[in-house]
């Protein structure tokens, strides 16, 4: 496929993309993150892509993928970070939040942090790269020069490791 036949086709591709945004986040901002995510995506493929085909099964799917990759990022952003900054400052950090919130999500923050720093520094690296950074297991792998298998079961162990520390250090 062309640029100029991509061009073409991107205004229907990008409606069936904030559609998706939209029935999955409910509101326009997060479904125009969707779109604007989801045609960089497919742009990057265009070379693949078939002329005279239709792509809307591949739009949607592109953009379920958007959706997810969204949101885990922002968990990862909220939820799981060594550093205190607006970015990714713990929930409840909000004008609105009660004292009682604040007080909860900093805990939660705190517990969060402090299971990522005992688990092993291979286990936090590669933790830290998919679940904060949010790299794919291909990046990762590409980096690191270890296996997708391999980088999984760590990440899965790790993972868990966290979350029964979180669950001892806020019993």
């Amino acid at each position: 496929m062309t640029q100029e036949e991509f061009e073409h086709i991107a205004p229907r591709l990008r409606e069936l993309m904030l559609s998706v945004g939209r029935s999955f986040f409910g509101n326009d901002d997060d479904a125009e993150d969707v779109a604007q995510e989801g045609l960089v995506a497919l742009l990057r493929f265009i070379d693949r892509m078939e002329s005279g085909a239709r792509h809307d099964a591949l739009a949607i799917r592109v953009a379920k993928h958007c959706c997810m990759d969204i949101v885990r990022k922002r968990k990862s952003r909220l939820f799981i970070s060594g550093k205190m900054n607006e970015e990714t400052a713990p929930p409840g950090r909000d004008v609105g939040a009660s004292p009682h919130e604040v007080l909860e999500a900093k805990e939660l923050h705190e517990a969060v942090n402090k299971a990522v720093q005992l688990l092993k520094p291979s286990e936090r690296r590669l933790f830290e790269m998919r679940q904060i950074e949010g790299l794919e297991l291909d990046d990762i792998a590409k980096q690191t020069n270890i296996a997708k298998p391999s980088i999984k079961s760590i990440v899965s162990t790790a993972r868990k490791k966290v979350f029964e520390e979180i669950k001892k250090l806020r019993t």
